[in-house]
């Protein structure tokens, strides 16, 4: 189907745009011009060896992905649980862990429609950075490596990481998530809290007064209203 849709796109010259699950975009208030594709694709197939090796496909949410793994003892994924989705176009990561840390290869197509599989090296992982950050391929699947461990003791870790973002960030008020990369030697967070920016406002955008990496809306932000805020941030 995505093959098929890549084909009328580029015989009929209509833009497209690929969406993953959608979560933490700012779409213009112009709308999108063209094909919007979300890839839904869902399904999940796990072989427990010494390790466990699990192939996802690109739709599938973190985390309903992470419940599964909790249920099956399957450890090294807990991190993850709680982010909304871009895991592997951004490297997604949260306390100390990254996508790269647990991959083993991802599946791809490319424009002109074929499919081949990337190893980790390949990604060209980085700090919320890869080859597709940079590249038209399209993620169908991945392939992670986890290690088997205790249910309990995985299911204490992600109470404890959900806890933590529970109280520190604004989880109340409708966000694009976190919106400012952090620098090689500094917490964007802090410096923005730092200038005085914490609450600052344009129409219904603001930066979060708990957490200064978030631009929330209050009510009626305008996309432009966000964008607003982290240009003038």
């Amino acid at each position: 189907e995505i093959k098929c849709v890549i084909k009328f796109s580029k015989e009929n010259n209509i833009l497209l745009t690929i969406l993953g699950n959608g979560s933490n975009v700012l779409v213009s208030d112009k709308g999108i011009r063209g094909i919007v594709l979300q890839v839904g694709t869902k399904e999940i197939k796990i072989e427990k060896h010494e390790n466990a090796l699990i192939e996802v496909d690109a739709g599938a949410m973190l985390g309903a992905l992470a419940q599964i793994l909790l249920k099956q003892s399957i450890s090294g994924f807990e991190f993850a649980a709680g982010i909304p989705g871009g895991a592997i176009r951004m490297n997604a990561g949260a306390y100390g862990g990254e996508m790269k840390d647990i991959v083993k290869d991802v599946t791809v197509l490319n424009e002109k429609g074929e499919i081949s599989v990337l190893t980790n090296e390949e990604c060209e992982f980085s700090y919320r950075h890869s080859r597709f950050t940079d590249s038209k391929e399209i993620v169908i699947k991945v392939t992670l490596k986890l290690p088997l461990g205790n249910e309990a003791e995985i299911k204490a870790k992600m109470d404890e990481y959900d806890q933590s973002r529970r109280e520190k960030q604004p989880l109340n008020l409708p966000s694009a998530g976190s919106t400012f990369k952090r620098g090689s030697d500094f917490i964007t967070a802090k410096l923005i809290d730092e200038c005085g920016l914490k609450g600052y406002t344009s129409g219904d955008a603001q930066v979060s007064t708990l957490h200064a990496g978030f631009v929330v809306n209050l009510g009626n932000a305008t996309a432009q209203d966000v964008l607003n805020v982290v240009n003038h941030v």
